[in-house]
């Protein structure tokens, strides 16, 4: 009787375990240097089904040379949790929602049509009823994945986005490429920002951490000058960002209207393990946000398309080791 149990038990947890497994729709990719995991984009049972980010791309985990550069980094997780998400994340502006009334929908490139609760400002931390979520399609391969999102009629907006999380054959790089199609009679103008939610080998946020830019950067808000300082061309931390604590600048300051001024590092002197992020486009704005898990440069760049036009750009995350300090 006591054996018979015991087998009951015993399948009862193997079940358990292989609906934990299948919670999330997801894939590895790899090209023999860079190894990742995606979650894929499901809104029935999506690992992010949030109203701020885009739900292509999200990456929990990835590995070079033993070092792992991204992880889940908050301490509550909640699939319609704003920032219940990992990896280099990107949000979009939103599209009609100051003209939309009460009850109507507005747009999120990447998430859908979203309604209009109340007269209250937009809110990324807001998690908005989806009445429309699009068509995703996912193409996976060996080395990379492509998300196709389309969404017709959506509150007066119709697109075709496509993202592409490819490795570089024979380089430590992972670049992000994206293509969005205007397929309706509505312009789209809207900015779009990489969160980088960078966690490298789970360091916290302080003195090990440091972040460098190619200019001379200009940098105040909450916590520069007692938490973070501004040193010529880096970011340093003074001490250990604790529990309660954050760090945030709104805008830092020092960059032109050239591409390669976004080119971004952030290291682990500790480790000797750093990820560079370039892009062929300019900033429009570089917001800046820490708390004591990661390390958050913001970088937006400005998007425009008419009816019938399509705008393309790419991000490189270049990772790379160094000696420890």
């Amino acid at each position: 009787m006591k054996k018979n149990i015991t087998i009951i038990l015993a399948s009862i947890c193997l079940i358990f375990s292989a609906f934990k497994l299948a919670d999330f729709p997801e894939t590895e990719i790899t090209n023999g240097i860079i190894d990742a995991k995606l979650y894929l984009p499901d809104p029935e049972n999506g690992y992010y089904r949030g109203t701020r980010f885009d739900w292509a791309g999200v990456v929990p985990s990835l590995t070079y040379k033993g070092h792992s550069y991204f992880g889940q980094w908050f301490p509550k997780y909640d699939p319609k949790l704003h920032d219940a998400i990992s990896g280099p994340v990107e949000e979009f502006t939103p599209l009609g929602f100051d003209e939309a009334k009460i009850g109507e929908e507005f747009l999120k490139i990447g998430v859908g049509t979203l309604v209009k609760p109340n007269d209250k400002k937009y809110s990324f931390a807001t998690t908005y009823d989806i009445k429309n979520a699009g068509k995703w399609t996912v193409n996976k391969k060996k080395d990379l994945v492509e998300f196709t999102h389309e969404l017709k009629d959506g509150a007066g907006y119709s697109y075709l986005y496509k993202k592409t999380v490819r490795l570089v054959k024979g380089k430590p790089d992972m670049v992000l490429e994206h293509t969005l199609k205007n397929t309706g009679s509505k312009s789209i103008s809207t900015s779009v920002y990489d969160h980088n939610f960078v966690m490298i080998d789970n360091e916290p946020s302080n003195q090990n951490i440091r972040i460098v830019f190619p200019f001379d950067v200009i940098g105040e808000g909450q916590g520069f000058g007692s938490i973070i300082n501004v040193n010529g061309k880096t970011l340093n931390y003074s001490r250990q960002i604790q529990k309660g604590d954050q760090v945030f600048s709104s805008g830092l300051k020092g960059f032109g209207p050239v591409a390669k001024d976004y080119d971004i590092r952030i290291e682990n002197t500790k480790t000797g393990a750093g990820v560079r992020m370039t892009s062929d486009h300019p900033l429009e704005k570089l917001v800046y946000w820490a708390c004591p898990t990661t390390s958050c440069p913001e970088p937006y760049i400005k998007l425009a398309a008419e009816p019938g036009q399509e705008v393309k750009w790419k991000i490189n995350y270049e990772f790379y080791t160094f000696q420890p300090e």
